[in-house]
């Protein structure tokens, strides 16, 4: 599959930052995806998929609480239109020379975006994530085949600066993370343990923009860290 440098979804990773075409398998683009969150190569799996049986999967799965709105251009496209921006171009152009009221009015418009609101975006739980990666893990996602290359390529996230922050080997996280526009800060997984011990996660977090990113993600981990120890003190 070529992906074309001219229509490219943005991002701060991957083929985004691209200059040129790219030629890639779709299979390959589930990990740029699964690992590094690569927002041009999920853009291009999601059109292929299609969102309709995307959220067709999900109502099958039982995660009621998760719906695709739409992909990830269209989302941020939507944004810069609530920011009251021409394009992407001019969204990153125009703080350069904003005072400090305008980036603040600019912040609390962001805030109120769209994309933001759970009732217009592409909303889901911690629930339904901890439900799907269970459903993963079981080989009950169906099918076992693609449950087990997910399981995989999960474990090879390169981002271990949240949920995995808060364990050390012989203890491994399979992981997948999420963010948007520096508010949304979110990461999901499975903790291993030695002996077959698992533990799912999922951890939501919303800030305000600017906020501290390491400290958020740090608290990602050390969260994590807690329940798990306080399941394992229940015996679970």
């Amino acid at each position: 599959m070529t992906l074309s440098a001219a229509r490219r979804t943005p991002g701060p990773v991957g083929i985004s930052l691209f200059s040129d075409d790219a030629v890639l398998s779709w299979r390959d683009m589930v990990i740029l995806m699964l690992t590094i969150s690569d927002n041009h190569t999920t853009d291009a799996l999601l059109r292929r998929v299609g969102v309709d049986a995307l959220n067709a999967t999900a109502t099958r799965l039982g995660l009621t609480g998760t719906v695709i709105g739409s992909d990830l251009q269209t989302m941020l496209d939507s944004i810069d239109e609530d920011l009251g921006c021409a394009s992407r171009k001019d969204s990153l152009a125009w703080p350069v020379g904003a005072s400090a009221e305008e980036m603040a009015h600019a912040d609390e418009r962001l805030l109120d975006s769209r994309a933001l609101d759970p009732s217009q975006g592409t909303p889901t739980t911690p629930r339904d994530m901890v439900d799907l990666l269970r459903l993963i893990w079981t080989d009950q996602g169906d099918p076992a085949a693609a449950c087990e290359r997910v399981r995989g390529v999960m474990a090879g996230q390169l981002t271990r600066h949240r949920i995995a922050s808060g364990f050390r080997l012989p203890v491994r996280v399979a992981a997948k993370s999420g963010g948007l526009v520096g508010v949304i800060r979110n990461e999901i997984g499975v903790i291993s343990y030695p002996g077959g011990r698992r533990y799912a996660a999922a951890v939501f977090t919303r800030s305000r923009p600017g906020s501290d990113d390491a400290a958020i993600s740090r608290a990602i981990g050390a969260v994590t860290a807690q329940a798990v120890t306080a399941l394992q003190d229940m015996g679970a």
